[in-house]
């Protein structure tokens, strides 16, 4: 392909790989926008170095490459500045949970799930409903949340990317998991 006309080739390469690159930001990210703009900043970044592209591999691994950066630096970025919401600022998920000794509220205590004859995972259903738990994490929460258990990373790995230490890394990773299972049971499960 003739990169002298850097904006022939971009062009090219968006009617080529701009569905990839949006089905995989997708899945990185579970959000429409968030993809969307990734996939954008990533055809932007191409261009801005198109000269720096030797040729050495195919277009779409260099591409995708970028969005990889993009889709890492969107974590750390979503890290580094959580989102705080209206119910995040006024009562924390730990003043409902725990007492002042750290002990269980005695109605907060974790229930058992019934055993479900089915993978919740294949239910539409309640997927639905824990994206929208993990919706609800502080961002630097889902990050973490995302990167260890949808995207299978290691721990050492995560921290790097979020910059964060191990102990900071398994102390989000635990808060996150019980408000995750605190939602789940207040909008799947019945006790």
């Amino acid at each position: 392909m003739d990169i002298s006309k850097p904006a022939t080739t971009v062009t090219c390469w968006v009617d080529l790989y701009s569905d990839k690159m949006y089905t995989w930001a997708l899945h990185k990210t579970s959000s429409i926008e968030i993809a969307e703009d990734l996939v954008q900043e990533t055809f932007l970044a191409a261009f801005q170095s198109i000269r720096k592209f030797e040729g050495k591999s195919e277009p779409q691994t260099w591409l995708f490459a970028i969005l990889n950066n993009k889709i890492a630096e969107h974590f750390r970025k979503q890290f580094r500045n959580p989102a705080i919401t209206e119910s995040q600022s006024d009562t924390s998920i730990f003043d409902t949970l725990f007492d002042a000794n750290d002990q269980w509220l005695k109605e907060q205590r974790p229930k058992q799930w019934q055993d479900e004859q089915t993978n919740l995972l294949d239910d539409a259903a309640f997927i639905k409903i824990l994206q929208a738990c993990m919706g609800k994490l502080p961002g630097n929460w889902m990050a973490a949340v995302r990167l260890k258990y949808l995207e299978e990373k290691k721990g050492e790995l995560i921290c790097q990317e979020l910059g964060i230490t191990p102990t900071n890394f398994w102390q989000i990773l635990h808060r996150a998991k019980l408000q995750l299972r605190k939602c789940l049971e207040v909008n799947w499960f019945t006790p």
